[in-house]
């Protein structure tokens, strides 16, 4: 397995965009929520394009993802506590 090394804007973005994955999930899966998706995750697609925009990742999709898959695979949880 290859390392990972990851930079705070980088780990930020990969947050960020962690949540709006959970964010956009959680507001499709509920039949209530789903009509209001657009308005409900303005919010969340908006900090996810500003920290990619930061970490310079904006067209790096492989670099997300493998960030991303870093995060995901780590003993500590996406909000930096350990799980």
């Amino acid at each position: 397995m290859t390392t990972t090394t990851i930079t705070a804007s980088e780990r930020a973005a990969a947050q960020a965009y962690l949540r709006l994955l959970e964010s956009t999930q959680a507001v499709l899966t509920d039949p209530q929520l789903a009509p209001y998706a657009g308005v409900m995750l303005t919010h969340p697609m908006a900090e996810a394009d500003e920290a990619l925009r930061a970490a310079g990742l904006v067209g790096n999709e492989a670099r997300l993802l493998r960030l991303v898959s870093s995060l995901r695979t780590s003993p500590t949880t996406v909000w930096g506590r350990a799980g």
